[in-house]
């Protein structure tokens, strides 16, 4: 064929390409427009945290033992424990322990192999401070529990958007089947 004539058929099958996108974009916007905002306006409302949330560090001073389980299993050896070895009792006394939350990665390997339980994860997040120093913390202010956002009545707490959706799909699918 002419070039000329086989230049016209490749602008048109590029025409017909790019309207097909354009189209396919434009659709995909108007499938959005009926769902809710994703948008929290933070300070005034906040998301609850799930159940298994990685948040702020607590500590109860009575039942550690001063293993240093969890120095040992931490990536970054963060936990610091100072302890001395009381020869009447023949056992180690606690004298400090503390973590620095501007270092510490919430990974939850201190919470998960600890042997006494006596460090557990809070659904506490709001760690922001001005100086980075603030976020060492003692045995003191670990074992400070979080305040409740429930409680709270300037702030409006929201389900998070997935998880009643999810709840809502199983609520709708979910029959008995029984057989006898």
């Amino acid at each position: 064929m002419f070039p000329m004539v086989t230049g016209f058929m490749s602008y048109g099958q590029q025409t017909i390409r790019a309207t097909r996108y354009i189209g396919q974009s434009f659709i995909t916007t108007l499938s959005h427009t009926n769902r809710l905002p994703i948008t929290i306006h933070y300070p005034y409302e906040k998301s609850i945290t799930p159940e298994r949330f990685r948040g702020r560090i607590h500590f109860e001073f009575d039942k550690c033992i001063a293993c240093e389980v969890c120095v040992r299993v931490c990536p970054i050896d963060l936990p610091v424990v100072d302890w001395r070895f009381e020869k009447d009792i023949k056992r180690k006394q606690l004298l400090n322990y503390s973590i620095d939350f501007g270092v510490c990665i919430f990974c939850g390997n201190c919470v998960e192999y600890c042997p006494t339980s006596c460090l557990s994860m809070t659904e506490e997040y709001e760690l922001s401070t001005y100086d980075r120093h603030e976020l060492n913390y003692n045995q003191i202010a670990l074992s400070r529990l979080p305040i409740s956002i429930m409680e709270d009545y300037t702030i409006q707490t929201i389900r998070n958007s997935t998880k009643s959706k999810i709840d809502e799909d199983q609520s709708s699918n979910s029959r008995t089947i029984t057989d006898y």
